[in-house]
């Protein structure tokens, strides 16, 4: 990264991506009359899956008759059972590669409409792809959300009836501060740090510069890897990867205090791993502020050692979410008002 290239404006509502209606009232049902398309955003994490309004593990397992009636949370889709959020999901950096994500979307879908009290709808999707990947995956990734127009399915006993009207593709991370550009003065740099990637980005002046951008394959699954084998080598035993990361996430966990401190230990070296890293890309908290999104912002939290006046660890998990939610709502607005203006 050169801090003297040319500052580049990314256009966070992409101009070229075809939008559609208004998104209508989500409280109403889509009755005739009452039937225009709304936003549905969903961050498809490598770890997680979030919405605006729920978060589940980003695991699919397919499973009989039989095992289904012992699982909480199955969806039905073309005559198949899939356990949601059971097993452990292998890091692709093509997302694309079989249809798990797909079954995730559906289960997102499911989830966002059954709170909104619906099983039919016409949806907008809104979702986004790493800084770094987005342009070359957009369309690929478009393509593959929207595979069928029309999509029945069956999640949590009910059923769902969904026409996809589009697919919104938006930058990960930059999303999540979309809402808050305004703070970005002077220089900053951008960490979103998810399960899988870290995905870096510089802000100067409130306008992101496209040419600071990368993303490293190194998320906090990278630091639960590391745990198990310290703890392994340790111990010859493992606590389970949910109490391994409720210990990252609160420092809290049912385990007793050695194992506590192999943890500890081991996430800070992880933390420190990743300080290094951006100092590669010419992070100086001398000279730049630095904004940490992303799962990872709670270990920056509790294991890192910063500057907290020159740092800003931003929480919350559905930011990318939320994001993409009110930037695909800006797009459909200006879409309807610049049709209004060739019909007037």
């Amino acid at each position: 990264m050169n801090q003297n290239n040319e500052t580049k404006t990314i256009n966070i509502v992409n101009p070229n991506t075809p939008v559609k209606q208004e998104p209508a009232n989500p409280t109403l049902k889509n009755q005739p009359g009452n039937d225009s398309p709304f936003v549905i955003a969903i961050d498809h994490g490598y770890g997680n899956i979030k919405t605006p309004t729920f978060i589940f593990p980003a695991c699919v397992t397919p499973c009989d008759q039989e095992m289904s009636f012992a699982m909480n949370d199955v969806l039905t889709y073309e005559d198949k059972r899939y356990a949601i959020g059971a097993g452990h999901k292998e890091f692709r950096q093509d997302k694309i590669m079989d249809d798990d994500y797909y079954i995730l979307t559906l289960a997102a879908i499911g989830k966002e409409l059954r709170h909104r009290g619906l099983t039919t709808a016409k949806i907008v999707i809104a979702a986004g792809l790493p800084l770094t990947w987005a342009d070359k995956q957009r369309e690929q990734f478009k393509a593959y959300l929207s595979k069928n127009a029309h999509v029945d399915f069956t999640y949590q006993d009910s059923d769902y009836h969904v026409d996809i009207v589009d697919v919104l593709v938006f930058y990960q991370g930059l999303a999540a501060v979309a809402n808050r550009l305004g703070q970005f003065r002077g220089t900053n740099m951008l960490a979103d740090i998810g399960n899988g990637t870290m995905n870096v980005m510089n802000i100067n002046e409130r306008q992101p510069v496209p040419a600071s951008c990368f993303t490293e394959k190194y998320g906090t699954y990278q630091c639960i890897i590391a745990v198990r084998e310290m703890l392994q080598r340790e111990f010859s035993t493992l606590p389970t990867d949910a109490q391994i990361e409720r210990y990252l996430r609160s420092l809290q966990a049912d385990m007793g205090e050695r194992y506590q401190k192999i943890i500890g230990s081991t996430a800070r070296e992880y933390v420190a791993e990743i300080f290094r890293r951006l100092r590669e890309h010419n992070y100086d908290p001398a000279l730049m502020r630095l904004w940490v999104t992303g799962g990872g912002s709670c270990m920056v939290r509790n294991f890192g050692e910063y500057n907290p006046s020159r740092v800003t660890i931003l929480s919350d998990i559905h930011a990318n979410a939320r994001g993409y939610e009110a930037m695909a709502k800006l797009a459909l607005e200006r879409r309807q008002k610049k049709g209004e203006q060739k019909q007037g």
